[in-house]
Protein backbone atom coordinates (compact mmCIF):
# COMPACT_ATOMS: atom_id res chain seq x y z
CA UNK A 1 0.00 0.00 0.00
CA UNK A 2 1.32 3.09 -0.90
CA UNK A 3 1.64 6.69 1.92
CA UNK A 4 1.52 9.38 0.88
CA UNK A 5 4.51 12.12 2.34
CA UNK A 6 4.41 13.27 5.53
CA UNK A 7 3.00 16.88 5.47
CA UNK A 8 4.89 17.82 7.94
CA UNK A 9 8.03 17.22 9.53
CA UNK A 10 6.98 16.36 12.91
CA UNK A 11 4.97 13.49 11.53
CA UNK A 12 5.92 10.19 12.36
CA UNK A 13 6.42 7.76 9.14
CA UNK A 14 4.96 4.03 9.14
CA UNK A 15 7.00 1.37 10.08
CA UNK A 16 6.23 -0.40 6.29
CA UNK A 17 6.37 2.94 4.29
CA UNK A 18 6.38 3.06 0.70
CA UNK A 19 6.32 5.83 -1.75
CA UNK A 20 6.21 6.03 -5.47
CA UNK A 21 8.81 7.90 -7.04
CA UNK A 22 8.69 8.64 -10.81
CA UNK A 23 12.06 7.87 -12.46
CA UNK A 24 12.99 11.07 -15.12
CA UNK A 25 15.59 9.75 -17.46
CA UNK A 26 17.57 11.75 -19.86
CA UNK A 27 18.05 10.75 -24.08
CA UNK A 28 21.33 12.55 -25.25
CA UNK A 29 22.55 11.96 -28.38
CA UNK A 30 26.22 10.95 -28.58
CA UNK A 31 28.87 10.53 -30.99
CA UNK A 32 29.80 7.06 -31.20
CA UNK A 33 30.22 4.16 -33.66
CA UNK A 34 27.64 1.92 -32.00
CA UNK A 35 25.28 4.17 -30.10
CA UNK A 36 23.14 6.64 -31.06
CA UNK A 37 21.74 8.08 -27.74
CA UNK A 38 22.76 7.93 -23.93
CA UNK A 39 20.72 6.83 -21.47
CA UNK A 40 20.86 8.34 -17.95
CA UNK A 41 18.61 8.51 -15.07
CA UNK A 42 18.63 12.19 -13.48
CA UNK A 43 15.66 12.89 -11.36
CA UNK A 44 13.02 11.14 -9.16
CA UNK A 45 9.38 12.86 -8.46
CA UNK A 46 7.91 11.80 -5.34
CA UNK A 47 4.35 11.03 -5.44
CA UNK A 48 4.28 10.52 -9.00
CA UNK A 49 1.01 9.09 -10.61
CA UNK A 50 1.66 5.30 -12.24
CA UNK A 51 2.07 5.09 -15.96
CA UNK A 52 1.34 2.39 -18.98
CA UNK A 53 3.72 4.56 -21.16
CA UNK A 54 6.94 6.61 -21.20
CA UNK A 55 5.99 10.07 -21.13
CA UNK A 56 8.05 12.74 -22.72
CA UNK A 57 8.07 15.62 -20.75
CA UNK A 58 10.69 17.81 -22.31
CA UNK A 59 13.64 18.00 -25.28
CA UNK A 60 15.37 19.93 -26.62
CA UNK A 61 18.33 19.91 -29.42
CA UNK A 62 20.03 16.88 -29.31
CA UNK A 63 18.13 15.82 -25.80
CA UNK A 64 14.98 15.16 -24.11
CA UNK A 65 13.85 13.93 -20.70
CA UNK A 66 11.36 10.94 -20.01
CA UNK A 67 9.28 9.83 -17.38
CA UNK A 68 10.14 6.34 -18.11
CA UNK A 69 8.05 4.56 -14.97
CA UNK A 70 6.85 4.90 -10.97
CA UNK A 71 8.01 2.65 -8.87
CA UNK A 72 8.08 2.29 -5.07
CA UNK A 73 10.36 3.27 -2.44
CA UNK A 74 10.38 0.71 0.00
CA UNK A 75 12.02 2.02 3.72
CA UNK A 76 12.20 -1.19 6.18
CA UNK A 77 13.00 -0.75 9.84
CA UNK A 78 16.13 -2.69 9.86
CA UNK A 79 17.62 -0.98 7.03
CA UNK A 80 18.10 2.15 9.16
CA UNK A 81 21.96 1.61 9.31
CA UNK A 82 22.36 2.25 5.37
CA UNK A 83 20.36 5.08 5.48
CA UNK A 84 21.85 6.85 8.44
CA UNK A 85 25.05 6.29 5.90
CA UNK A 86 23.40 7.18 3.05
CA UNK A 87 22.17 10.57 4.81
CA UNK A 88 25.57 11.60 6.68
CA UNK A 89 26.43 11.76 2.89
CA UNK A 90 27.12 15.68 1.35
CA UNK A 91 24.58 14.99 -0.92
CA UNK A 92 22.28 11.98 -0.31
CA UNK A 93 21.11 9.41 -3.10
CA UNK A 94 17.93 7.57 -4.48
CA UNK A 95 19.42 4.70 -6.36
CA UNK A 96 17.54 3.69 -9.76
CA UNK A 97 18.75 0.60 -10.13
CA UNK A 98 17.91 -0.12 -14.00
CA UNK A 99 18.69 -2.87 -17.07
CA UNK A 100 20.36 -1.28 -20.41
CA UNK A 101 18.46 -0.15 -23.50
CA UNK A 102 20.09 -2.71 -25.52
CA UNK A 103 19.10 -5.64 -23.65
CA UNK A 104 15.23 -4.11 -24.21
CA UNK A 105 13.38 -4.73 -27.49
CA UNK A 106 11.93 -1.08 -27.42
CA UNK A 107 15.62 0.15 -27.24
CA UNK A 108 14.58 1.80 -23.76
CA UNK A 109 16.06 1.72 -20.20
CA UNK A 110 13.82 -0.42 -17.87
CA UNK A 111 14.14 0.97 -14.63
CA UNK A 112 12.57 -1.52 -12.05
CA UNK A 113 14.07 -0.62 -8.37
CA UNK A 114 14.23 2.84 -6.51
CA UNK A 115 15.76 2.49 -3.02
CA UNK A 116 17.96 4.75 -0.59
CA UNK A 117 20.10 1.77 0.43
CA UNK A 118 23.54 1.41 -0.80
CA UNK A 119 23.72 -2.20 0.06
CA UNK A 120 20.82 -2.84 -1.41
CA UNK A 121 22.22 -1.46 -4.32
CA UNK A 122 25.88 -2.97 -4.53
CA UNK A 123 23.63 -6.42 -3.60
CA UNK A 124 22.39 -5.94 -7.36
CA UNK A 125 25.41 -4.88 -9.00
CA UNK A 126 26.79 -8.11 -8.03
CA UNK A 127 25.18 -9.46 -10.73
CA UNK A 128 26.49 -7.74 -13.51
CA UNK A 129 23.14 -7.15 -15.97
CA UNK A 130 22.08 -4.00 -13.65
CA UNK A 131 22.81 -0.51 -14.05
CA UNK A 132 22.60 1.59 -10.89
CA UNK A 133 22.57 5.31 -10.57
CA UNK A 134 21.99 7.97 -8.18
CA UNK A 135 20.10 10.69 -8.48
CA UNK A 136 19.84 13.74 -5.80
CA UNK A 137 16.94 12.69 -3.41
CA UNK A 138 14.41 14.97 -3.71
CA UNK A 139 13.42 17.12 0.07
CA UNK A 140 10.61 15.86 0.43
CA UNK A 141 12.08 12.05 0.08
CA UNK A 142 14.86 13.53 2.27
CA UNK A 143 12.71 14.76 5.36
CA UNK A 144 10.87 11.41 5.03
CA UNK A 145 13.95 9.31 5.39
CA UNK A 146 15.29 11.34 8.37
CA UNK A 147 12.26 11.38 10.11
CA UNK A 148 12.09 7.34 9.52
CA UNK A 149 15.52 6.75 10.81
CA UNK A 150 14.84 9.27 14.04
CA UNK A 151 11.65 6.72 13.98
CA UNK A 152 12.75 3.67 14.13
CA UNK A 153 17.40 3.60 13.66
CA UNK A 154 18.56 1.58 16.70
CA UNK A 155 22.24 1.69 17.34
CA UNK A 156 24.10 -2.38 17.88
CA UNK A 157 26.51 -2.79 20.03
CA UNK A 158 29.51 -4.17 18.10
CA UNK A 159 30.43 -7.82 19.80
CA UNK A 160 33.75 -8.66 18.88
CA UNK A 161 33.53 -12.85 18.89
CA UNK A 162 35.91 -14.74 21.45
CA UNK A 163 38.78 -16.52 19.38
CA UNK A 164 38.60 -20.51 20.49
CA UNK A 165 41.73 -22.04 21.81
CA UNK A 166 43.82 -24.05 19.46
CA UNK A 167 43.47 -27.62 19.54
CA UNK A 168 46.86 -29.17 19.41
CA UNK A 169 48.17 -31.62 16.96
CA UNK A 170 48.29 -34.55 19.43
CA UNK A 171 45.40 -34.10 21.15
CA UNK A 172 43.14 -33.67 17.72
CA UNK A 173 45.24 -37.03 17.01
CA UNK A 174 44.05 -38.84 19.80
CA UNK A 175 40.18 -37.27 19.59
CA UNK A 176 39.47 -37.80 16.31
CA UNK A 177 41.76 -41.01 14.54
Amino acid sequence: MSEPLPERAGSVPARNTIVPLGVVFERRRIAHTWQEWRWKPVAVIPGAPAIAQPALLREGDGWALYHLATLDLELFADETKDYRLNLSQKSPLVYVLWRSEASMPDGQPEPFRVTVCHSETQDYLDGGDVAADGVVMPVPVLSLLQAYVRTYHVDVPFKKRQRTPLVRARQAKDEYG
